[in-house]
């Protein structure tokens, strides 16, 4: 093992990094806290006085005391449907925790948010959370208290192959691949929604405040003229000793909870993946410098592995290829003990041994090559997979298509969309263009994908992207005869930049579940050897096939 990286100067441009991320930070802790309190205090306090906990309030008392809750798509939403008042996380919490030291998904409406009901993003997140529980044979619980359907948006959410019934198909599925499912209904659960706890495999109620039905009072009269009141049609009494269609009836919120846990605790051991693990050794250098190594200007270069010296453990690591293309590092190294193979772009500008200069986030045919025959070996060797992206595409030119980028890139692109061990994507800075494929985004199936607060999501950087935009507006309006003066097309530029760098934004990319999330970068170190814990609950390790792959 090589030691990487080394000690960083502190000067005058470390301290502006630094104070530019820790206050990208700041603004985002805000927004977060902000999503956390769901539909606000009052809406908490209604909740409260009906006997009711918060759904992040249920979360803390299901899993184990002191441990903790990995939440997914915290930012769901953020700024969409604000002419319906706003959405905060979907009105949906997921996640995984521990439940007598099991690793378990849990998913819970939040009532405080336009009482549970679903938009489509809500949809997209609860099939997310049922993706993580089978790619990682997770038991999953379901929180419900819901209801329903956001009905002004029906034709968003309901007749699609990825709309609300896939939902009710994915319970049918995970039943029979022996994966655990426990609902409990802890508030109104109606029309179709009823189907996800009962196709469950385990339903608890809680008396007077849980009801199931397909329809509520209001429709049946509509419906059929019959007056009946909501415990009647489906309240805790009447399912527990009346259709049968609930398991259990609980007192409150509180003894609902407990029971979930002492159904887990049962739970037979299943083998894992067999992963390999040591004993962790920390980093060598502070996590907290990560601050101070990323610029706070996206085309700026620096040293990939400075920052990866503070990730992995002692700072060493066995880089593959060390002098054949640079624009990528590849490398095995331990992370909180756990052997993981890096793929990372280099950002530094770096010089092959012909003297030629490469520019630093560039895919070049080499690291292609190299990267490919990396992403082979650890699938070989059973070795899950940590890309870091900050990537501004594929080299373009004669030159590269001469050489054959094209052929590259697709052999890269191959081994990763059929690479079968665990894949964790952190997108550091730049994510443009094919090269977010390359580097496993989020439509190459990482088992969970992460952006720190200076990523950029986009087909192409923002500056050449609004002047492309520009100049087929212009093109447009010149053909009709008009003219444009330069103050109008800067106007029309400034209007085109100020959209596209908001969709450029991570918190865009989170709000429609792109990526898992928003994090800090001192915690990507925890982070990754959570991730691998909870992938090693799966022991079946498809067998890789690359396919066809052009040598």
């Amino acid at each position: 093992m090589a030691k990487v990286g080394g000690e960083i100067k502190k000067d005058i441009t470390f301290n502006r990094y630094e104070d530019g991320l820790k206050n990208m930070l700041r603004v985002l802790k805000a927004k977060a806290d902000l999503i956390k309190n769901g539909g606000g205090d009052e809406a908490i306090k209604k909740l409260h006085q009906r006997g009711k906990l918060h759904a992040r309030e249920r979360i803390a008392k299901l899993i184990d005391k002191d441990s903790h809750f990995l939440e997914i798509g915290l930012f769901t939403a953020y700024g969409m449907y604000e002419e319906y008042g706003g959405a905060p996380s979907s009105g949906t919490i997921f996640g995984i925790g521990k439940i007598h030291n099991r690793d378990v998904v849990i998913v819970a409406n939040d009532a405080t948010v336009k009482a549970g009901a679903w938009f489509p993003i809500t949809c997209k997140k609860n099939l997310r959370a049922q993706e993580i529980s089978i790619e990682n044979r997770l038991p999953i619980v379901y929180l419900v208290d819901s209801a329903g359907v956001f009905l002004p948006l029906q034709s968003e959410i309901f007749p699609d192959k990825e709309h609300f019934g896939r939902i009710f198909r994915n319970n049918a599925v995970m039943s029979s691949m022996g994966i655990p499912q426990i609902a409990a209904i802890m508030g109104p659960c109606v029309a179709g929604g009823a189907y996800l706890p009962i196709m469950s495999d385990e339903a608890m109620i809680v008396d007077k405040t849980g009801s199931v039905f397909l329809a509520g009072p209001f429709l049946v009269k509509a419906a059929i003229g019959e007056d009946a009141d909501i415990e009647e049609l489906g309240g805790a009494s009447m399912h527990c000793e009346v259709s049968g269609v609930t398991d259990y009836k609980m007192p409150n919120d509180e003894v609902c909870l407990e029971s979930i846990r002492n159904l887990v605790s049962k739970f037979g051991a299943n083998p894992k993946a067999g992963f390999d693990r040591i004993a962790p050794k920390p980093s060598a250098f502070p996590a907290n410098e990560i601050y101070g190594i990323l610029p706070d200007d996206r085309t700026k270069p620096y040293d990939t592995k400075q920052m990866l010296a503070r990730i992995v453990d002692d700072g060493e690591f066995d880089e593959y290829k060390a002098d054949y293309g640079k624009t990528i590092v590849t490398a095995y190294a331990r992370i909180d003990g756990w052997a993981v193979g890096i793929v990372a772009n280099q950002r530094a500008v770096t010089k092959t041994k012909k003297g030629e200069m490469q520019v630093g986030g560039v895919i070049y045919s080499d690291s292609a090559d190299k990267s490919t025959r990396f992403i082979l070996n650890c699938n070989q060797k059973n070795i899950p997979l940590v890309f870091f992206q900050d990537v501004t595409g594929f080299m373009v030119g004669t030159r590269a298509e001469q050489g054959g980028i094209i052929k590259d890139g697709a052999k890269m692109v191959n081994a990763v969309a059929n690479s079968t061990v665990p894949k964790i994507t952190f997108i550091t800075g730049n994510s443009y263009g094919a090269g977010n494929y390359a580097m496993c985004g989020k439509a190459y199936d990482p088992r969970f994908i992460f952006a720190l607060p200076t990523a950029q999501i986009a087909v192409m950087g923002g500056k050449q992207a609004s002047e492309t935009l520009l100049s087929i507006k212009v093109q447009q309006m010149t053909a009709k005869g008009k003219e444009i003066s330069k103050e109008d097309k800067d106007k029309m530029l400034k209007e085109i930049s100020d959209r596209y760098n908001t969709e450029l934004n991570p918190l865009y990319a989170a709000a429609r579940l792109w990526i898992d999330d928003i994090v800090d970068p001192i915690n990507m170190r925890q982070i990754i050897s959570r991730c691998i814990e909870i992938s090693a609950n799966n022991s079946v390790v498809p067998k890789f096939n690359p396919g066809v792959i052009q040598v």
